[in-house]
């Protein structure tokens, strides 16, 4: 596991929720957000999943987005891809409503691995990774040697060249999140949204592609949010944690002022002790039990 940067302190049971507004530690006043959600609304028929929802993703950070089952995380992260419509509210791309950006304009800049993603039948990894260049393509101009260096290097920056010609159902569930990390890569953004993407893994392969994603900001300086259900590779992992219960954001802000057991037993119904990482130094939660004034 990565060494996370010293300095985050850890806020003990008597800490107090961080509101909404805070500010990651270490992150400039002016920093500017790629994404922006304000007043989002976002529905599926009459049902109401988030509601009045504003959050910033702010350029060169990792973030993770946590919550219980069925809170909104999956849905805005859809809203701020641009795979799906708000009924009310705004999302911005670099200070442009994302609706009113033409299509591929999007795409070259932001890339987005959705939750439990599929393929045909027979695909080999190269095949998979090549599909990533598509939005850089035009009908007068098709494969390049642009496209065949984006693929390469994207393959090499996740460990997978070796297996350009494996189909996808031969591999590793780790490697076949790589791969699919990798199609994203090579469409050539530098903004990143990973939904779950160390869903059905186990722990050391949940490791190889978190280590994968904070590489590829470290070196590369992507702007990166992904949804996750573990809190503590959340703390580890994350410059800013986004809470939320009940499709609104609860706190926002770095891991040790958002991970308290005040918020925790809030948004989780959950009971938990906050104790120092013995790796990093940041907060790492102990679970008690279900909290009782909570569900």
């Amino acid at each position: 596991m990565p060494f996370r940067p010293e300095g985050r302190g850890i806020l003990r049971e008597n800490s107090v929720t961080a509101p909404q507004t805070t500010r990651t530690e270490g992150t400039p006043s002016d920093a500017r957000a790629r994404l922006s959600a304000r007043g989002l609304t976002l529905a599926y028929d009459d049902r109401v999943i988030v509601d009045g929802l504003d959050a910033d993703i702010i350029e060169g950070t990792v973030t993770c987005v946590i919550g219980p089952n069925g809170c909104g995380k999956s849905t805005m992260l859809r809203a701020l891809g641009r795979l799906m419509r708000p009924r009310s509210g705004l999302v911005e791309l670099d200070g442009r409503d994302i609706h009113r950006t033409p299509t591929r304009e999007v795409a070259r800049v932001l890339g987005v691995l959705p939750q439990q993603p599929t393929a045909p039948d027979g695909l080999t990894v190269a095949d998979l990774v090549a599909r990533g260049r598509h939005p850089a393509q035009r009908w007068y101009r098709q494969w390049s040697g642009d496209d065949h260096e984006a693929v390469a290097r994207a393959l090499e920056l996740t460990g997978l060249a070796d297996l350009a010609d494996s189909p996808l159902s031969e591999l590793s569930g780790g490697q076949r999140q790589r791969a699919w990390i990798s199609m994203v890569l090579a469409q050539g953004t530098d903004l990143l949204l990973l939904d779950e993407p160390t869903t059905f893994l186990d722990l050391v392969h949940q490791v190889d592609v978190l280590d994968l994603v904070r590489e590829l900001h470290d070196e590369g300086g992507r702007t990166i949010v992904m949804v996750l259900h573990d809190l503590n590779l959340a703390a580890r992992y994350a410059d800013t944690v986004i809470a939320m219960r009940d499709g609104r954001v609860l706190a926002s802000g770095g891991p040790a002022d958002v991970l308290t057991p005040e918020l925790l037993r809030e948004a989780f119904g959950l009971d938990a002790v906050v104790v120092e990482d013995p790796v990093t130094g940041g907060p790492m939660v102990v679970p008690v039990g279900r909290s009782k004034g909570r569900g």
